[in-house]
C-alpha cells in the first residue's frame, strides 16, 4: 500500500469517527432536509404553473405557516383532549387484551400455556428496551438543544436550505476531490429523485390510512376515532411496522365495546393495508407508488432495527430515508466505483 493510500485510509477513518460523534446533529440535519424536500415539492408545483421561484417560495412559506397555525389552533387542542381520554382507557384495554390472550390457554397444550408470561412480567421484560429506544430518540432533542429549540432549528435549517438549495449543494460538492465531483453530483441527483418519489408515495399512503381509519372507526362505533386515525396516519410513515402498530390501539379499545368490534377493527385495517398495497403495485398514478424504489422488505426491516438501535424512535421513524440514501451511496460509490473495478492483478505492494 502506497503512502497516499495509507494517508487516505487514515483520513477516511478519522472522518467516520467525527461523523459518529456528531450523528445526532446529522439526524437533525436530515430532518431539516426532508422538510425542505417536502416544501420544495409545493414550490416545484407552482413553478410548473409558470410562476417564478421567488413567488412560488413566498406562497409556499405563507401556506406552511398558515398550516402550522391552523394545526395548533384547530387540531392540536382536540387531539390533546382525545388523547387524554384515550390514555385513560388504555390500561383497561391492555388488561382486556391480555386477558383475551390468556383465554387461549384453554385451547393450547398445557406445557406451552405454562410458559406464557403474565402482563406484569412481560411489561417488566420490555421496559428496558422501551426506555432505551425512547430515551435515545429523546436524547437527540434533550441532549442537543432541547425539544422546542431542536424543532425550531429543524424548521430554520429547512427554510434556509429551501431558500437557496444550490449554494448548499455546491458547498457539499467541494468536500470531494475535483475529479470525483461530477460523480457525486449524479449520486446526489439520484438521492434527490428517490427521496422525492418516496415522500410523494408515503404521504399518499398516510392520507389513505388517516381517512380510511377515521371513516371506518366512526362507522364501526369505536370511540375517539379522530385521534386514533391521526395516530394511524402518523405511524404509516414507518413502513411494515407502522400499520401493525396502528392496529394495536383501536383493537384494544374495541375490546372494551361489543365482542364483534375487535374483529371489525382487524378487518378494517387489513383492508386499508391491502388497498395501499394494491395502489402501490397497480396504480396508474406514479404519485401513489413507492414500489419503483425497490426496497426489499427484509432490507427495510433490518434498516429499521439498525437505526432504531442507534437513534431510538427517531431512527425507526427515519429508517427508510436513511436506508434509501445509504443504499444509493453504497451502490454507486462503494460497489460500482471501487469494488467492481478492484482487480487482484492491479494490486501493488
Amino acid at each position: 500500500m502506497t503512502f497516499g493510500s495509507s494517508l487516505g485510509l487514515v483520513l477516511l477513518v478519522f472522518c467516520l469517527l467525527i461523523l459518529w460523534q456528531i450523528r445526532q446533529i446529522l439526524l437533525l440535519l436530515l430532518m431539516a432536509i426532508l422538510l425542505a424536500q417536502i416544501l420544495n415539492l409545493a414550490v416545484t408545483w407552482w413553478q410548473r404553473h409558470h410562476l417564478k421561484r421567488s413567488y412560488a417560495l413566498i406562497i409556499t412559506l405563507f401556506g406552511f405557516f398558515i398550516g402550522i397555525i391552523g394545526i395548533f389552533v384547530g387540531i392540536i387542542p382536540a387531539l390533546v383532549q382525545q388523547f387524554r381520554q384515550l390514555f385513560s382507557l388504555l390500561p383497561q384495554a391492555i388488561e382486556r387484551l391480555w386477558g383475551q390472550v390468556h383465554s387461549l390457554e384453554d385451547y393450547l397444550d398445557p406445557s406451552l400455556a405454562s410458559v406464557l408470561p403474565d402482563f406484569k412480567t412481560l411489561l417488566a421484560q420490555l421496559q428496558p428496551l422501551i426506555n432505551q429506544i425512547a430515551g435515545r430518540g429523546l436524547s437527540i432533542f434533550y441532549g442537543t438543544f432541547g425539544i422546542i429549540l431542536s424543532l425550531l432549528l429543524i424548521v430554520a435549517l429547512g427554510l434556509m436550505i429551501l431558500a437557496d438549495p444550490a449554494a448548499y449543494y455546491r458547498c457539499f460538492l467541494r468536500l470531494f476531490p475535483a475529479f470525483y465531483r461530477s460523480r457525486v453530483r449524479s449520486i446526489l441527483e439520484q438521492c434527490d429523485r428517490d427521496l422525492k418519489a418516496w415522500l410523494k408515495g408515503i404521504f399518499c399512503h398516510m392520507l389513505i390510512m388517516t381517512l380510511g381509519s377515521c371513516l371506518g372507526l366512526s362507522l364501526i362505533g369505536i370511540p375517539l376515532a379522530f385521534s386514533q386515525s391521526i395516530l394511524a396516519g402518523f405511524l404509516t410513515f414507518i413502513p411494515n411496522l407502522g400499520p401493525v402498530l396502528s392496529t394495536i390501539l383501536p383493537f384494544s379499545i374495541a375490546l372494551l365495546e361489543t365482542p364483534w368490534q375487535p374483529w371489525a377493527v382487524l378487518l378494517l385495517y387489513s383492508s386499508i393495508y391491502l388497498l395501499i398495497q394494491y395502489f402501490d403495485r397497480h396504480s396508474p398514478l406514479p404519485i401513489l407508488t413507492v414500489r419503483s424504489l425497490r426496497l426489499l422488505p427484509a432490507f427495510t426491516l433490518l434498516a429499521q432495527l439498525f437505526f432504531a438501535s442507534i437513534f431510538g424512535f427517531l431512527g425507526l421513524f427515519l429508517a427508510v430515508p436513511l436506508a434509501l440514501i445509504g443504499r444509493i451511496w453504497l451502490k454507486e460509490a462503494l460497489i460500482e466505483d471501487i469494488l467492481d473495478h478492484w482487480r487482484i492483478g492491479d494490486k501493488k505492494s
